[in-house]
């Protein structure tokens, strides 16, 4: 017999509670029991990536714990002045079912764990069960880089995910109010929503899209041929006209003693090149640069 005493094969219990971050392994040398927790002592996780949870799911889940129970503990942590003793970091969803079903307490393991690393669990556990929609998605990256000093190539180890993937997520972060509600109430597509993120006039193009249930290439078509906004990296502020680009290069040539050569790129970015013909020209760039 187990000791829940849910007499039921691991096989059947990792079937019923989907795929999730292995609890054990948080442990390390730290003592942790699974307790009863009251409900009244626990609180949510302000961080928490996740911020929907339906009426249906949860009353689902609350019919699935009143009939057996809740399966799977809870992860929290002690916390320190706040209206609650503890807060969750995984677990928010068997929680609110947890209410919703009349319960009083609930399994839960408590461990020692910083705002930094609840908020890694948390946002591991919202993805890889693909809780999160994607703004919810786009704001988890972005709290989780802002307080936690992450770099883009830390998150995309953190979840598995490539970089590319996440730097297209959080383009939906640019996006105005109106259209994220879209993208949430599933009006527009989060691929949609990102071609269009670009835009000067995002609201404007969203609305095109529904009402002429254009698909993402058509889209991807119109955008091509609107104002980019200003922190786009399409976007150019200011393109140096040709007579400009010769007169730079000249006053270079002069300054250096060697052919220079202006590139601009898109966005207002570019390079300069210096040429030189022979290894005392370059020793001469070199000392007039280093001077």
């Amino acid at each position: 017999m187990s000791k829940f005493g849910l007499g039921r094969g691991l096989a059947d219990l990792q079937q019923e509670m989907g795929n999730i971050p292995d609890i054990s392994i948080l442990t390390g040398a730290e003592r942790v029991v699974v307790k009863q927790i009251p409900l009244a002592q626990i609180g949510a996780n302000p961080d928490q990536p996740r911020k929907t949870f339906t009426e249906s799911e949860l009353s689902d889940l609350a019919a699935s714990i009143r009939e057996k129970g809740v399966l799977q503990p809870i992860l929290l942590r002690a916390v320190t002045g706040r209206p609650y003793m503890y807060e969750i970091v995984a677990g928010e969803r068997r929680y609110r079912a947890s209410k919703l079903a009349g319960l009083t307490e609930i399994p839960a393991l408590i461990k020692k764990i910083t705002p930094e690393n609840a908020m890694e669990i948390a946002l591991i556990e919202n993805v890889q069960r693909e809780n999160l929609n994607p703004i919810e998605e786009s704001n988890a990256y972005k709290n989780i880089m802002e307080k936690c000093g992450y770099e883009l190539a830390d998150v995309a180890r953190l979840i598995g995910k490539s970089e590319s993937y996440i730097r297209n997520i959080m383009r939906l972060d640019t996006l105005p109010t109106d259209v994220k509600q879209m993208v949430e109430q599933g009006s527009i597509s989060a691929s949609h929503a990102r071609t269009i993120a670009v835009a000067e006039n995002p609201t404007e193009l969203a609305h095109q899209i529904i009402d002429n249930n254009l698909s993402v290439a058509e889209t991807e078509k119109i955008v091509r041929n609107v104002t980019r906004k200003k922190t786009s990296r399409a976007y150019v502020s200011k393109t140096i006209d040709a007579d400009s680009v010769r007169e730079i290069e000249s006053k270079i040539s002069n300054a250096l003693g060697v052919a220079a050569k202006l590139q601009e790129k898109r966005g207002g970015s570019g390079q300069i090149v210096l040429s030189f013909s022979t290894r005392t020209q370059l020793n001469e760039l070199v000392d007039k640069l280093t001077k």
